[in-house]
């Protein structure tokens, strides 16, 4: 059988330490293709350059940076320049991102908005992310990714062997706890959990007066204990894999507009 094709991006910018290792943990199952941004492009969301061009540099053969791209643009045109003839990969992984994306926050993420893109061109795709807490974040380069190249090793390497397990239009959001290999206690399938936010800015001068705003991060903290969502899959060790699907109607209440509408 020939080796099959993956193409892998994210939104930390192409010299994020979480791409080096996705790469890394890939390789031994397919052929690799990278497509990253320039720079970090974290809470991008699902955005797409549309108002400017947009220019490759190629590293070698199979890794290209994106001039000022979004994941967005980068699986877009990375589909579509670098796979000619209409032979797209076999699955599109972006990550490794460093942070969490679980609960509402899959809105803001510009790593899953690099996998919804994939799945709006027809190719199945995982986003994958390492939880951090606040005591290593600033270790991040040296943290053991030997958990998350494991998990997405093994998730990847079923998926080409059996098939991607969910239908069109639908994605694999996958969140790896802030833990080592041996302390995990497995894989649990979840549904999205609720976010708790709050309103971490900072308002400051520049050196003429004018006044700017920087919005932080709000800490990690969700509104329930509901063990299938994915918060509290990871808060006990357990790697999240949520199933994500585009299609944000809210079914239930179709019926319930109707009747608002003829009163």
């Amino acid at each position: 059988m020939d080796k099959r094709n993956i193409l892998i991006t994210n939104d930390d910018g192409f010299d994020a330490v979480g791409l080096k290792h996705l790469v890394e943990a890939l390789k031994p199952l397919a052929h690799i293709k990278v497509v990253a941004p320039a720079t970090n492009k974290s809470a991008c969301a699902h955005s797409m350059t549309l108002t400017r061009p947009l220019r490759f540099k190629s590293y070698d053969d199979d890794c290209f940076m994106l001039e000022d791209g979004t994941p967005t643009d980068c699986v877009f045109l990375g589909l579509h320049t670098l796979y000619p003839d209409g032979n797209l990969p076999d699955l599109v992984v972006s990550g490794i991102n460093v942070g969490s994306n679980m609960g509402e926050d899959i809105t803001y993420s510009g790593t899953v908005a690099g996998a919804m893109e994939a799945v709006l061109q027809g190719v199945p795709a995982i986003s994958i992310s390492q939880v951090l807490d606040d005591k290593i974040k600033e270790v991040v380069d040296i943290w053991d990714y030997s958990l998350a190249k494991k998990s997405i090793f093994d998730i990847v390497q079923k998926i080409l062997n059996g098939g991607f397990p969910l239908a069109k239009r639908k994605l694999l959001n996958i969140n790896i706890p802030a833990c080592n290999l041996n302390e995990c206690n497995g894989i649990r399938i979840t549904k999205a959990g609720f976010r708790a936010y709050g309103n971490d800015y900072r308002t400051y001068h520049d050196p003429k007066g004018g006044e700017f705003h920087w919005i932080g991060l709000h800490p990690l903290i969700w509104e329930s204990d509901d063990k299938l969502c994915d918060f509290e899959a990871v808060n006990e060790n357990y790697v999240s894999i949520t199933p994500v699907k585009l299609d944000m109607t809210s079914y239930d209440d179709i019926e319930n507009l109707n009747k608002w509408m003829d009163n």
